[in-house]
């Protein structure tokens, strides 16, 4: 095992789960390095968290079903919904990968262990309590900013007071440091107990669009052009009425009909404002087509898409999916991605497969 470089503890508690007492030795020791180390049978752990554990870090055999399914009886629960989990993976075998995603993975690990790895991991899934404090108040500070722009979008917009692209410049800085500095999850959960649905489902959208370019390693500038195409992508709802948008159950098809014309309100709505560039239009009027021609309005196909718009459609779909519906329960993050497989060419299958970690393991 690689030499550890010496550093101050760190205020973090973890709680290492495992039925491989007699492997998980030296996991247990790089862990030491960043915080106080519980260490548990998966069998004994504990009901209650009570905020004492900034992660948990699950090592276990994925391929048993009697494993799995002690580690889900236990993690499912209320008490553990928001508590950070890192999980070992044996071997870099599809099999055991998913298992970890399903069973709600904020990251994963893999043997045979490096001890750098694994401690970088950990500062960035579990914060001590100096990091919680700061990123706190960055997520804070990008969802009040998120939410002043959607403020501005649907309540102001209609009323005719302009929106600048500088207000959205300015929100998405904040959103973009929110994300970085805490994680999807984080920011999920923050934005999820929104009470407007169309907010919401903005927020949503973005989280993932920000986290999707993050991972594919864009350059700065094109996760803000992502971010900010994502924040206004539905920017034409702000004229659709609230009773059809928040309806609770299906839509009529004169409805549907009502509801499609936002794609087209909203590019009016930002090409006669002027000073919007051309991909946030776009995203904007095309992010329901499908690459099979089959979506709206202009029923484009294939290379016609941009791959913006590409991105945006896949983190649209699977936010929707996945939120909270009045007339439906939430989709899980795995049902949801195989829905979208299953929508086959319609997708960008590559771009979609790319999304997966993101996903899955948001």
């Amino acid at each position: 095992m690689r030499t550890l470089t010496t550093e101050a503890r760190a205020r973090r508690r973890l709680l290492l789960a495992s039925d491989r007492s007699d492997q998980s030795g030296d996991l247990g020791a790089i862990l030491q390095h960043v915080g106080d180390v519980d260490t548990s049978p998966t069998s004994a752990i504990p009901d209650a968290p009570a905020g004492r554990f900034a992660g948990i870090v699950v090592d276990i055999n994925l391929r048993s079903a009697e494993s799995v399914l002690r580690v889900r009886d236990k993690l499912c629960i209320e008490a553990y919904r928001s508590v950070p989990r890192l999980f070992v993976l044996a071997d870099a075998l599809h099999h055991g990968s998913m298992q970890a995603w399903a069973l709600g993975a904020t990251d994963t690990i893999s043997r045979p262990f490096d001890a750098q790895v694994i401690l970088q991991r950990i500062r960035l899934a579990f914060p001590d309590d100096d990091d919680a404090t700061t990123n706190g108040t960055a997520l804070n500070q990008g969802i009040a900013a998120a939410h002043a722009l959607l403020v501005k979008i649907f309540k102001q917009l209609p009323a005719g007071v302009p929106l600048a692209f500088s207000d959205v410049l300015e929100a998405e800085h904040q959103i973009l440091k929110a994300i970085k500095s805490t994680s999807l999850r984080q920011w999920l959960a923050a934005v999820g107990r929104h009470h407007t649905h169309t907010y919401r489902h903005c927020l949503f959208v973005t989280g993932f669009a920000v986290a999707f370019a993050q991972h594919l390693g864009l350059r700065e500038d094109d996760q803000r052009r992502l971010a900010r195409a994502a924040l206004l992508h539905d920017v034409g709802k702000a004229f659709i009425p609230v009773a059809i948008l928040d309806k609770p159950g299906k839509l009529t098809s004169e409805e549907k009909t009502e509801i499609r014309r936002h794609v087209h309100l909203g590019y009016e709505a930002l090409l006669n404002q002027g000073g919007f560039p051309p991909e946030m239009l776009d995203v904007v009027l095309h992010h329901h087509e499908f690459l099979d021609g089959s979506g709206y309005p202009d029923g484009l196909r294939g290379d016609q898409i941009s791959d913006i718009v590409r991105l945006t459609t896949i983190v649209d779909i699977h936010a929707a999916l996945v939120e909270q519906r009045a007339y439906r329960l939430p989709f899980t993050h795995a049902k949801s991605f195989a829905v979208m497989e299953e929508m086959g060419d319609k997708l960008d299958q590559h771009l979609l497969q790319a999304f997966r970690p993101v996903a899955l393991g948001y």
